[in-house]
């Protein structure tokens, strides 16, 4: 896996990302799960019921749902995995994101960890969310950074293909206007000098005739 001079990847040791299929040129920024702190309420729960064994299914169930949820930052957009025995992967590009902002509940506050949603343009509402993971802030400002300097550079190119659509249209006015005044000058060199046998004789006959 490779990095940006500028861009740090941060990737969990702990996560199997063989489901993740990457674009050509396309790198690894992010990548992690939601805080195994988490599954403290499971465990509150699910210990004092494990005598009648639905304890233990609250336990292994939430357990699997953790382990099994990722997600990915990359240079180009944003992953989400989900699914024990199936696979659901979500794929959100930067250019679609409209909105992100992250939240943290009372648990969430006290021990560091949130979700960040993202809204995309013409969606309804949240469109993805990194549910329950470490420090949601400082997510939330990698994945926007990421996106106003991938948009800043797009708009480099777009303002260079401009000025370069600008200059050829400008050429082809000016080429247009020489070409026509050449045209309009050799027009009227010829009238001008058809027009003047024209009038000598006109005015030979009109002497003739006195």
């Amino acid at each position: 896996m490779t990095t940006t001079n500028t861009e740090t990847a941060a990737v969990d040791a702990d996560l199997d990302l063989e489901w993740l299929s990457l674009d050509d040129n396309e790198e690894i920024l992010w990548a992690g799960g939601p805080d195994r702190r988490t599954l403290v309420p499971a465990f509150v729960i699910g210990i004092p019921l494990t005598l009648v064994l639905i304890g233990l299914l609250i336990i292994v169930g939430e357990y699997l749902r953790v382990t099994n949820t990722h997600y990915v930052v990359t240079t180009r957009a944003l992953y989400k995995k989900t699914g024990v025995f199936s696979r659901d992967v979500k794929r959100i590009e930067h250019g679609k994101v409209q909105d992100i902002s992250y939240s943290q509940s009372a648990l969430g506050t006290h021990f560091g960890y949130g979700s960040v949603e993202i809204s995309t343009a013409g969606g309804s509402g949240v469109e993805m969310s990194f549910d329950s993971v470490p420090d949601p802030r400082a997510i939330q400002q990698r994945i926007g950074e990421r996106i106003k300097r991938e948009r800043g550079e797009s708009a480099d190119d777009r303002t260079k293909d401009e000025i370069l659509e600008e200059i050829l249209t400008e050429l082809r006015a000016i080429r247009t206007a020489v070409e026509g005044g050449a045209t309009g000058r050799s027009n009227a060199e010829t009238s001008t000098a058809n027009g003047r046998p024209d009038d000598q004789s006109y005015e030979y006959d009109e002497d003739r005739s006195l």
